[in-house]
């Protein structure tokens, strides 16, 4: 009987050696399944991400292949360290990734216009949506409230007629809704007719002026205003009284906050 039979000697145990981490990347919240390729990694009792302990799920008999749930840590490239009874391998390298947040997609905004006075209800119909901002022109909209990441909805700000660009803005940058949104200013009045066309000159006629837009309106005649104006509910019909005024033909203005009109033909004083 040989002396190595009584006395046999201790395996001679090799320093692990690791190649590569597969995928070399991961997100920085962990969780993710890594590969781990070399040699000698057979009987591993850790693996860490920058000394952070990861959760050894699989070895391979062989010593070649070690399957790992990466912990979380903070964004940047680490070593990756693996433990066995021989010692600790060299490092191989995984890089950790912060969160990327999708940039908005916005679809479409109804409705497409609204008064200069802002205050009009909006919804974009888009995705990626969360925690989004919107402006018009420039300027923000308030009352903004995201459901579900793909409807916004909100209230228009003031701003001056035209057509704006409408933008959304989130983590993930900013988009602009196609097709924007138009602000319009109080229409401006139209007259088409006076009635009756003449009456004294003493004044005390009453009239009434057809239209459109006359919501609002003030009527001189010959520069002198008329009295007891009033309006139809639709805006087309304005009634009053004619003030005194000097034989002849006069001007008929019709003034609204929009702008002014005159009535084609005038009014005749007799």
């Amino acid at each position: 009987m040989s002396v190595a039979t009584l006395f046999p000697l201790p395996p001679i145990l090799t320093q692990p050696t690791l190649i590569a981490a597969v995928p070399g990347f991961g997100p920085t919240s962990g969780g993710n399944v890594v590969l781990l390729i070399g040699t000698n990694l057979g009987g591993a009792t850790s693996v860490t991400f920058d000394g952070v302990p990861a959760t050894i799920v699989a070895q391979d008999p062989l010593g070649i292949l070690l399957t790992v749930i990466a912990p979380a840590h903070a964004a940047g490239n680490v070593p990756v360290v693996v433990t066995t009874p021989a010692g600790a391998s060299t490092p191989a390298h995984y890089t950790y990734v912060p969160p990327v947040t999708p940039a908005p997609i916005a679809l479409a905004i109804t409705p497409v216009t609204g008064p200069v006075e802002g205050g009009t209800p909006f919804t974009i119909i888009g995705a990626n949506l969360a925690g989004a901002s919107v402006t018009f022109g420039g300027v923000p909209a308030t009352g903004v409230n995201v459901i579900g990441g793909v409807i916004l909805t909100g209230v228009t700000p003031a701003h001056a007629a035209g057509l704006v660009s409408v933008q959304v803005t989130t983590a993930g940058g900013t988009t602009t809704v196609p097709g924007g949104f138009t602000y319009v200013g109080p229409a401006v009045p139209t007259v088409t007719a006076i009635t009756p066309a003449s009456g004294p000159a003493a004044g005390g006629t009453p009239f009434a002026i057809t239209g459109s837009h006359l919501t609002g309106a003030a009527v001189t005649i010959g520069g002198v205003a008329a009295t007891n104006v009033i309006v139809d509910p639709t805006g087309t019909v304005l009634a009053g009284i004619t003030p005194a005024g000097t034989a002849g033909n006069a001007a008929v203005v019709v003034t609204t906050p929009a702008g002014s009109a005159s009535v084609t033909g005038g009014f005749t004083y007799v």
